[in-house]
């Protein structure tokens, strides 16, 4: 052989060969047939049984034997990938209708290995045989195997839509497809229609098709998807498992879980509901239980008492396979090119295989029943002159020489000469005269019933439907799965997926948060918490794990942070620091922290800054359902930082107190509702170098409680500050002074004796407030310390007596 070499660029080597590659798996494994609903793996496994006997009528045979006649004969591929695609034909809970039973472990719905092909037998289905039917009557059109050994059928027959109604799945280069299964009886019913009115529309055929019918049953939501793929191929509908809520002794529920969402793996949905329950993702379930048996499938999830049944469901459909999308995508081999096929187009390339097939079965037998027309009528004419046929056939040398003497001398034809030489002496009695010219009569009927279905395209069409029904009534079945028109929403409350539990939150000046158990909180007491030796505790709320806190910084930014999510710490452990959940930017601080149960109320926030700006915003403005960074709450200007929340309803009156001891008492009706991202009006008029030092809401027989840079403190009436309006300039609370004045660096509303704590840059005093003596608004207040000696003061905390 002569050496020939060829210098190609790699790509047109891959290009091409990949081409080949391509179109083999596309048209030859992967995709199905518009026509009989096979791929050529399941059509060589049906033939290879059909042609060994190895139907529905006898007995079982070993599978390895079937698997070894198609890999010997018609497939030339592994043993496994044919015995695979042999025991999913097995499979009740993968096909509406199987075409192969088995004897033996076949696999289950928990995607448990089927045994061995050795130990498992096998045989066609009934309905097999449908597809089978008349296949050696010329129907369709064989070609050589692999190795030219043998003949095999290019398609089958295929007596019922079977595309239809067992589905496909398959994935090949550039094309995948999704069919699901149908109800047999539907199908069918839907094909008659398109018989009798081809250019029915699809609404019209959903009225007899309304949809796929799983073999796992469930129920199936969206008519839109199911409308939008019978039109164009492509869809998508909701697979939802069917389940009902019984009651247990003691108040308690169960769900029970009858039907499953097709192709989901039972084993893997208990395991990951019981994956949630473990992991705490969502609360109320005590256990989940794989009760399946021989009388079907079962899955029981035992419920706490008092659990929202209904809630816990519906977290179940969005978070497990019990509720699945299924994407229509009916993609099949027509005319030997795969196209994406709307229901209408798929039954029209069944009828037109079924015209084919009938009108291809009725000439092979015309044309038989026209030869043994042609036998009778020689017969006959044989048998009424006998007496000189025998004598003809008697004076012959041989057989040959008979049959050329009959020809000749009774004008008979080659094959009716050999019929005459060939008949056997009991036919010659009067019966079978009789018999000869029943057979005759019979066959003459024959021959203008097929010649009618031959000539006739509207007898060959009733022809076609009289078979589907035929098939219909043999073979038609309830449908299994519910159809629902529309998509049900979902909706899961907060209480199902996080317990009822109550909860202390804090928080430091730090910015150290946590949650902590009351259990924990009593048993620490209030002052041994957790945290650094220069913090302190800024707030702590009794709350409910089902609760938001809302934690608010001084540069006009808050984060949402659901009180479950916080980390569940000992009360006289540290926190973690807020940045670790949500990052902050350098210098910013957390100023104060709330809890809120429900978004949807009329409180508001009340927000102050350093540089006499304020405003209020709703507290369902601050609701989210996005959190994983910081949101403003206020938009700020400059240098400018936020110094004040307060929670109120907006009619409450306020009082700011500015550094160089201006006091403005005014109502908060004055300020307008304003949106989180707004930067709010003018709370004061502030004097050159002044600045607010605190906005406080003010009672009545409440006391204004003031410190200065130089130790002093006073205690002052609420009554001593008249009504002003917004944006004034206030009235004095300190005394002038020239030399050495002093400045307010703390301020607060008292309602009750508190505890106070001033601090310098290195030492604090601490002390209660009934100890300071009220003045009017014209004095400095008492010295609490020498600030020659102490130093100076740079804040005052006042907190509550525990």
């Amino acid at each position: 052989m002569n050496e020939h070499i060829q210098s190609l660029p790699l790509e047109d080597v891959i290009g091409d060969r990949f081409g080949r590659y391509s179109k083999y798996i596309i048209q030859d494994r992967a995709i199905p047939d518009v026509r009989d609903g096979l791929k050529p793996v399941q059509r060589r496994i049906l033939y290879a049984m059909f042609a060994e006997g190895n139907t529905f009528d006898k007995n079982f045979r070993k599978s390895a034997k079937t698997v070894g006649n198609v890999i010997g004969n018609y497939h030339p591929h592994g043993d496994s990938s044919v015995y695979d695609a042999m025991v999913r034909m097995s499979q009740d809970w993968k096909l509406r209708h199987v075409l192969v039973e088995m004897h033996g472990n076949n696999g289950s719905i928990d995607n448990d290995p089927p045994a061995a092909m050795r130990y498992t037998e096998a045989k066609l289905s009934k309905l097999a045989n449908i597809l089978l039917q008349n296949i050696n009557k010329d129907t369709v059109d064989f070609v050589q195997n692999f190795d030219d050994t043998a003949m095999e059928p290019m398609v089958l027959p295929a007596n019922y839509p079977n595309l239809l109604v067992n589905g496909s799945t398959g994935i090949s280069a550039g094309y995948a497809t999704d069919i699901p299964p149908h109800n047999l009886d539907e199908v069918i019913n839907a094909t008659l229609k398109i018989i009798d009115k081809p250019d029915v529309s699809v609404d019209e055929i959903m009225k007899v098709l309304p949809g796929p019918d799983f073999p796992t049953g469930g129920i199936i939501m969206g008519k839109a998807g199911i409308k939008q793929a019978y039109e164009t191929g492509k869809g998508k509908i909701q697979v939802r498992g069917k389940v009902e809520i019984e009651k247990l002794r003691g108040g308690r529920e169960e769900i029970i879980v009858t039907e499953i969402p097709f192709e989901v793996n039972k084993s893997n949905l208990v395991k990951r509901i019981d994956e949630l329950r473990a992991d705490k993702k969502v609360d109320g379930i005590i256990e989940v239980r794989d009760e399946t048996d021989r009388n079907g499938l079962r899955i029981a999830i035992e419920l706490k008492k008092d659990a929202n049944s209904e809630g816990i469901l519906n977290f179940l459909y969005k978070n497990t396979d019990l509720q699945v999308a299924y994407n229509f995508n009916m993609v099949a081999i027509s005319d030997r090119r795969p196209k994406l096929l709307g229901v209408t187009q798929m039954l029209n390339s069944f009828i037109m295989h079924q015209k084919e097939v009938v009108t291809r079965r009725s000439q092979f037998e015309y044309d038989q029943a026209e030869k043994r027309m042609h036998i009778v009528e020689g017969l006959i004419k044989a048998l009424s002159i006998l007496d000189e046929v025998i004598e003809v056939i008697r004076a012959s040398k041989n057989k040959a020489d008979a049959k050329q003497n009959l020809i000749l001398k009774f004008d008979f034809t080659e094959a009716q000469a050999e019929a005459i030489v060939m008949l056997q002496l009991y036919r010659l009695t009067n019966t079978d005269i009789i018999a000869l010219e029943s057979e005759q009569e019979e066959l003459k009927a024959t021959l203008n019933e097929l010649s009618r279905i031959l000539n006739d395209e509207n007898y060959l069409k009733q022809v076609i439907k009289k078979e589907l029904k035929a098939v219909q009534r043999a073979f038609k079945e309830e449908r299994r799965s519910e159809i629902e028109a529309k998509i049900a929403e979902i909706k899961i409350s907060k209480e199902i997926l996080v317990p009822n539990e109550d909860t202390i939150v804090s928080i430091t000046q730090e910015g150290y948060i946590k949650r902590t158990s009351p259990r924990s909180f009593g048993a620490s007491g209030f002052n041994e918490i957790g945290m650094k030796d220069d913090d302190m505790l800024l707030t702590y709320h009794e709350s409910n794990l089902q609760h938001v806190a809302i934690v608010f910084t001084n540069k006009g930014r808050y984060i949402y942070i659901p009180v479950h999510q916080l980390p569940d710490i000992r009360w006289k452990d540290l926190g973690t620091h807020i940045s670790q959940i949500v990052p902050l930017d350098a210098q910013e601080q957390v100023i104060s922290m709330i809890t809120v149960a429900d978004f949807n109320n009329d409180t508001k926030l009340m927000i102050a800054t350093k540089y006499g700006m304020i405003k209020l915003s709703a507290m369902k403005d601050l609701e989210v359902t996005r959190y994983s960074k910081p949101l403003v709450y206020m938009k700020l200007k400059n240098d400018d930082i936020v110094q004040t929340i307060h929670l109120v309803t907006g009619d409450e009156h306020i009082l700011v107190i500015t550094k160089f001891g201006m006091a403005l008492h005014y109502s908060l009706s004055e300020v307008s509702e304003t949106g989180l991202k707004a930067a709010g009006v003018k709370s004061i008029n502030l004097k050159e170098n002044d600045e607010v030092i605190n906005t406080e809401i003010i009672y009545p027989d409440s006391t204004l409680l003031i410190a200065t840079q130089r130790g002093a403190m006073k205690k002052m009436d609420i009554d001593l500050f008249e009504e002003g309006k917004r944006a004034q300039r206030g009235l004095m609370v300190l005394k002038e002074l020239k030399l050495n004045p002093h400045f307010v660096i703390g301020a607060y509303v008292l309602t009750a004796d508190m505890q106070y704590v001033i601090y310098n840059e290195n030492n604090k005093k601490d002390g209660f407030t009934k100890d300071i003596r009220k003045t009017d608004r014209y004095t400095n207040g008492s010295f609490i310390v020498d600030d020659k000696v102490f130093g100076t003061i740079h804040a005052l905390r006042v907190n509550s007596i525990e």
